[in-house]
């Protein structure tokens, strides 16, 4: 069920990229005026996820889930129908705000039924769609608008979502939801305010100019209102967001890996199809299967880092794989306009492996010295660093690609400055390896120990209601 959950949004968020040349052409307009598609979803989704572990602790998990999957698959109906820009716009703003609630919702599901022994397991499986799917979202979205129509890479959830919501409603198990306080709606809305500024200030920055003026009011707004969002919440005896848990070192320090390791791992994905479409003339298909290999890299590497996770930890996995990634940026680095596909294939196979070793140990690490109780906060917070790391990423690549740019090229980026970038990132990668050598990773090698010996090798299977929530 999460696995599927965690496709179908990651899918939709990627997808729509490809059919915009079609859709300027359906409402003759140019794909510049189209901007507000693609931007809305990231901006509505960030505004949404501050509520997300309220919803989960009043409701339960699965009627949160079942619920935004719902209404997802709704506003997918209502894209795909879209009779103007206005429509779509609108449909696609409730898209994001329903994903919004997904992400944080299943996270949340999963971790709360499965103990960090088994939260090892899962994570090698969950880790599936959220590589495949990047990387498989512009070729499905190609052959959508090629052989029927734009509209069909939102109706495409339909088939893969409807499914899941019959399967979710007769199998998982009903998580009954307490009373977790009063709401706090101010603290919604200056995150929600703060988080959706700062997501479109990040988002726009690259196409509009970081000194644009909408650019710059919408990043000083977000600082000024997240400022105060976070000193509110830590006021307040009931925060929608409960910053206190970054108190505890082990789920700071993860979390500080992701929001800043994610910026080169996925600035490299970003960068990796523009570097052989626009600096080496190469079609979208080739840049499509020769950054496919690092899908493979990050599944071999998280069926490794599983295993090794009790016995040596989360901090050396996370360090080495980080480590690992820097190098590989240096190598790309060489890459010029004479560079095989198959030799940049091979380097992206190397760098799926890098990245392995960070995804799964990150996440499991960083709830393992939390109580069960403070699950559903800490899967909302994870969310919001790992959204705005992602969004990072690309405005990252963009900006280094400008500055390694003379003004008079700036449409046609040299290939010195794909160079750059790729210089730039291994030197971030690298900076957040070292730190993360540095995390007290002991609670989390305890933690996947005793559950080991409790819940793993000769010991019973879990539970019939912990099978159906999974699944």
């Amino acid at each position: 069920m999460c696995v599927c959950v965690t496709f179908i949004a990651i899918v939709d968020g990627a997808i729509t990229t490809v059919a915009l040349p079609s859709i300027a052409r359906q409402f003759q307009l140019t794909t510049a005026a189209l901007d507000g598609v693609v931007v809305v979803y990231p901006v509505c989704l960030a505004m949404a996820i501050p509520a997300s572990a309220w919803l989960v602790e009043r409701f339960g998990a699965k009627r949160v889930l079942l619920t935004a999957l719902g209404a997802f698959l709704g506003s997918s109906l209502l894209c795909g129908a879209a009779a103007d820009l206005g429509q779509l716009v609108a449909s696609r703003a409730v898209q994001g705000l329903s994903a919004g609630l997904l992400f944080p919702a299943a996270s949340s599901l999963l971790f709360s039924t499965f103990n960090s022994w088994e939260q090892v397991r899962i994570s090698r499986y969950m880790i599936i769609p959220q590589q495949i799917a990047p990387a498989a979202a512009p070729m499905l979205g190609g052959l959508l608008v090629d052989h029927l129509s734009w509209r069909w890479v939102f109706y495409v959830n339909l088939p893969l979502g409807l499914p899941a919501v019959v399967f979710g409603a007769l199998f998982l198990a009903a998580h009954r939801g307490h009373r977790p306080g009063r709401f706090d709606l101010t603290g919604l809305l200056l995150s929600a305010a703060a988080l959706g500024s700062v997501m479109f200030g990040v988002s726009e920055g690259p196409n509009r100019g970081w000194s644009s003026p909408s650019v710059v009011a919408a990043l000083v707004l977000g600082a000024v209102l997240l400022t105060a969002a976070i000193v509110f919440e830590l006021r307040v005896a009931e925060p929608l967001l409960k910053l206190r848990l970054f108190a505890d070192r082990l789920f700071r320090d993860t979390n500080l890996i992701n929001l800043v390791g994610l910026v080169p791992i996925l600035g490299a994905m970003y960068l990796g199809p523009l570097f052989l479409q626009q600096g080496q003339g190469r079609s979208a298909l080739e840049s499509g299967t020769s950054t496919f290999p690092e899908a493979f890299g990050v599944l071999l590497t998280v069926q490794i880092a599983g295993v090794l996770y009790s016995r040596v930890g989360p901090r050396i996995i996370i360090g080495c794989g980080l480590a690992m990634v820097s190098a590989v940026l240096l190598l790309l680095a060489t890459c010029d306009q004479d560079t095989g596909l198959w030799t940049f294939r091979a380097y992206m196979f190397l760098l799926g492996i890098g990245m392995g070793g960070v995804f799964m140990p990150t996440t499991v690490a960083s709830l393992a010295t939390l109580s069960r109780k403070d699950l559903a906060q800490a899967s909302t917070l994870n969310t919001v660093v790992r959204q705005t790391g992602g969004a990072f990423a690309p405005a990252a690549v963009t900006t280094a690609l400008v500055l390694s740019t003379p003004t008079a090229a700036a449409a046609n980026p040299p290939v010195t400055a794909y160079q750059h970038a790729y210089l730039a990132l291994a030197a971030l990668a690298a900076a957040t390896a070292v730190f993360a050598f540095t995390i007290p990773d002991g609670p989390a090698r305890a933690a996947a120990r005793r559950t080991t010996a409790s819940g793993g090798g000769n010991a019973p299977a879990p539970s019939r209601r912990h099978h159906e929530e999974a699944h």
